[in-house]
């Protein structure tokens, strides 16, 4: 049974103290005072093969961020997971028939029924990579020299994805190579994407890379205050912060999960949600389990607007971690144990790594300024203790980049 979020809102003004928890009432006669729950109609999002690849490579995204969430529970951690699924997707081509069945399930593409699955693939990550958007993208494999690679691999994924993979060098200039190639494809914004060579055993390996600098619809102001941000179990910190009046948003409140959660659109049908906890905690695994394509599309329908005091941190970050440790538990066990890889090469090929990055910046920049005529904002939103966000492509309902920040003075670029 589909999952719904429960948002009220009250007639009159809303209100909220900073720090308080938001709770939403819903339109109500002022002569009975009887709350009424809304009931939203689910509007189905996932009826096209681009927009269904989109809900696959989605839902695959929030299993494998819970794995990583799990392995390091109390961390500020990132993904960008269609990044990742489009390069596993690329290696699916040179696996057995078998193999491929058992990839696809755990990319979640096996409900898909999807006879031209690369070219939806391929289309899909063109229509996020717009330049208006603010996401660039890097995938690639790279074989070791010692396999008996066969061309026919390197060739079809070329034609199905643009991008030839690699034979390794060995050493240093492995590093080089790959670092070259990913800022390159990422117009110079990922950059060192290796700071060591990969493991001397390697033998095929996966890099996914992601950048995102997308701009908010409305200018934030950003003057060089700084901002307290609650931290779990220890002392409060300081950091930058960008803050606006009478920013236009959709809130809503859910008990079950005990979070607040506020849409925040962006440029070009971009948007970002960010799932506020009501009690200062790193402790997400309730929200984080209840992320899913459909759960998040319905937040979308659901969500209520409301014009607020808006504070919430400067991010800027990167994160870099090997996935392959996590893929076991995300679904890929059964895969892992015979990859198939024998289109690769006439030798056993083994996965040696899943290497991934994700860069990220929430610079203040907009394309317009808020307007001195908007509905005055009573309520006062301020993202002032760890949470959990995601940002979400609206056409496709794509999932770019998922986040938990649990203190953004330990971010790093």
């Amino acid at each position: 049974m589909k999952r719904q979020i429960r948002v009220w809102m009250k007639q009159t003004s809303l209100l909220l103290l900073l720090g308080a928890v938001l709770s939403f009432c819903r339109a109500q006669s002022q002569m009975d005072g009887e709350e009424t729950g809304v009931d939203e109609e689910h509007v189905e999002l996932f009826t096209t093969p681009t927009t269904k690849m989109a809900a696959a490579t989605s839902d695959f995204g929030y299993n494998l961020f819970r794995v990583l969430a799990s392995r390091e529970a109390s961390s500020n951690i990132f993904l960008a997971p269609i990044s990742v699924s489009a390069v596993l997707t690329q290696l699916s081509l040179g696996t057995s028939e078998s193999a491929e069945r058992q990839l696809f399930r755990a990319l979640r593409y096996h409900t898909l029924q999807d006879p031209a699955l690369h070219t939806t693939l391929k289309d899909l990550l063109a229509s996020v990579r717009t330049p208006g958007k603010g996401l660039s993208t890097a995938q690639r494999i790279y074989l070791a020299r010692r396999l008996r690679l066969k061309q026919d691999f390197f060739t079809l994924v070329e034609q199905r994805y643009g991008v030839r993979p690699k034979a390794l060098l060995g050493g240093s200039k492995d590093v080089k190579e790959i670092n070259d190639w990913v800022s390159q494809e990422t117009g110079g914004t990922v950059q060192r994407f290796l700071s060591k060579p990969l493991p001397r055993n390697a033998g095929v390996n996966a890099v996914s890379a992601a950048h995102f600098k997308g701009k908010w619809v409305i200018r934030l102001s950003q003057t060089g205050e700084l901002g307290t941000f609650q931290v779990d179990g220890g002392t409060p910190v300081r950091i930058p912060i960008m803050q606006q009046d009478n920013y236009p948003v959709k809130m809503g409140a859910d008990s079950d999960l005990g979070c607040m959660i506020t849409q925040i659109q962006m440029q070009d049908d971009i948007s970002m949600f960010i799932f506020l906890p009501d009690e200062v905690t790193t402790n997400m695994t309730l929200l984080e389990d209840s992320l899913t394509a459909e759960f998040v599309q319905d937040l979308s329908m659901t969500l209520l607007p409301a014009h607020v005091s808006l504070t919430m941190p400067v991010l800027k970050f990167s994160y870099s971690t090997n996935l392959l440790p996590l893929l076991g538990n995300a679904g890929f066990a059964d895969w892992l144990q015979n990859t198939g890889l024998e289109k690769i090469s006439a030798q056993p090929a083994v996965l040696s790594s899943v290497s991934h990055k994700v860069v990220m910046e929430t610079a203040p920049e907009g394309n317009e300024y808020a307007s001195a005529t908007s509905p005055s904002g009573h309520l006062s939103y301020s993202v002032n203790r760890p949470f959990l966000f995601l940002i979400r492509d609206e056409v496709s309902g794509a999932l770019l980049v998922i986040g938990r920040v649990t203190n953004p003075k330990d971010l790093a670029v």
